[in-house]
């Protein structure tokens, strides 16, 4: 059995190659059928997602599998092979069983601990079992997978820590207040930057939005998104002492909000905090805003700097992460190994009970009939010296069979017991 991966991703081809090799949903169990029907494809998964373009194929022993997907691929896509040759990778065997553990637990990924990829990995994995394209030995390896990616975020922190913007003022936010819960949230103009941060703390258990835009129609429309609040852009700056955190993201040129303003809203606050995340460039919000007491005012450039901390933490988790899917590799060779000298055990063991058989058959032919009793005697004697005959080669067969030079021994053990490959 050949296992082998090809694929492009965000490292090695630009989006406009990507997109071209991409399979949509609807496609995926045609192409599935396709590659499988190949000769001498066994089993056959296709991952498709706008970073990266995997095919796995198991093959016979027989089949050169890279030419096989190689053939496949120039049949679905429209760019000509010699395009798309420069930007395919091909891992096989061992390799590719490290990559794909590497894949599942986000250390591939742009954005290295993202949890989308397993997901991804996972529909992808289920349409071809769903298709008969999954049956066999690379069901294990991708179950195998997915439960290194589990250990990876359970016993490291590579998932912890918010690298992205919108999610690091959520992080932040979490900080000032304990709990996001029952917190009102403002949004100031409505771009995609603020929308998210929105999303982020709706989920964190922000209680109730409020939009303010100079189009009133977008704010209306972003409300609604939230089932939150619009309101008039003259007279958001007085409705702020009923909120705990701004998002301002407007497109203006100038300050739209002001120290003296937030003195004021503070005091009608009585003092209690407030959270303002100014993410518009220019910025929104006078710096000054900062020097007041309980008022935390966090620019763009103060989010990115704790997203590159956070990424630069993130990293130093990389590493145990990849050190434990190392691990994972060498534990599951050393089982495929096992597994492998099975069929020579179970070989010897069939042709030790052979010669034991035959061996008592003569006995009874020439000294029988026995009781019961010397029955059981004989079979119980005979079992024994041929299992105590066996125990020394089955465990140098499962001992060598993760050893580089194991090869050597196990033909040595085959060859002494008259044993077919």
């Amino acid at each position: 059995m050949k296992l082998l991966i090809t694929g492009v991703s965000h490292k090695t081809a630009p989006v406009e190659v990507r997109e071209c090799l991409a399979f949509r949903e609807e496609a995926l169990a045609g192409a599935l059928a396709d590659l499988k029907s190949r000769e001498g494809v066994a089993e056959a998964v296709i991952l498709s997602t706008c970073n990266r373009v995997e095919i796995t194929v198991t093959t016979d022993d027989s089949c050169e599998p890279r030419a096989i997907v190689d053939s496949f691929l120039a049949d679905h896509k429209a760019l000509s092979f010699a395009t798309i040759e420069p930007h395919l990778y091909h891992h096989e065997g061992r390799e590719a069983i490290h990559h794909l553990f590497r894949v599942a637990a986000s250390l591939d990924s742009m954005v290295v601990g993202e949890p989308q990829i397993l997901g991804q990995l996972k529909a992808s994995y289920s349409a071809a079992k769903e298709c008969g394209a999954v049956c066999g030995w690379l069901d294990g390896v991708f179950t195998r997978a997915f439960s290194v990616a589990k250990r990876v975020r359970s016993e490291t922190g590579i998932g912890q820590m918010a690298v992205s913007v919108s999610f690091a003022a959520v992080e932040l936010a979490r900080k000032i207040f304990g709990s996001l819960a029952n917190r009102t949230v403002m949004i100031v103009g409505a771009g995609k930057m603020s929308e998210l941060a929105a999303r982020h703390l709706r989920r964190s258990g922000a209680s109730h939005v409020f939009v303010t835009n100079r189009t009133p129609e977008r704010a209306a429309e972003m409300a609604k998104l939230f089932q939150g609040t619009p309101v008039e852009y003259t007279r958001f700056v007085s409705m702020l002492p009923e909120v705990d955190i701004v998002i301002a993201s407007s497109g203006a040129p100038h300050y739209i909000l002001h120290k003296d303003e937030m003195l004021r809203v503070i005091a009608a606050r009585r003092n209690k905090p407030m959270f303002l995340i100014d993410i518009a460039v220019p910025r929104n919000i006078e710096p000054a805003v900062n020097d007041i007491e309980n008022v935390y005012l966090y620019d763009i450039d103060d989010l990115q700097e704790v997203v590159n901390a956070n990424l630069r933490e993130r990293m130093k988790e990389a590493e145990h992460a990849e050190a434990m899917v190392a691990e994972e590799v060498d534990r599951w060779m050393a089982r495929l190994k096992v597994a492998e000298v099975t069929p020579t055990i179970v070989g010897l063991q069939d042709q030790l009970e052979h010669i034991r058989a035959a061996e008592t058959e003569k006995v009874r032919r020439k000294y029988g009939p026995f009781t019961p009793q010397q029955e059981q005697a004989i079979e119980a004697l005979t079992r024994g010296i041929i299992n105590k005959i066996a125990h020394g080669p089955i465990s140098e067969l499962r001992n060598q069979a993760g050893h580089p030079e194991g090869a050597h021994v196990i033909a040595a053990i085959k060859k002494a017991f008259h044993l077919q490959d």
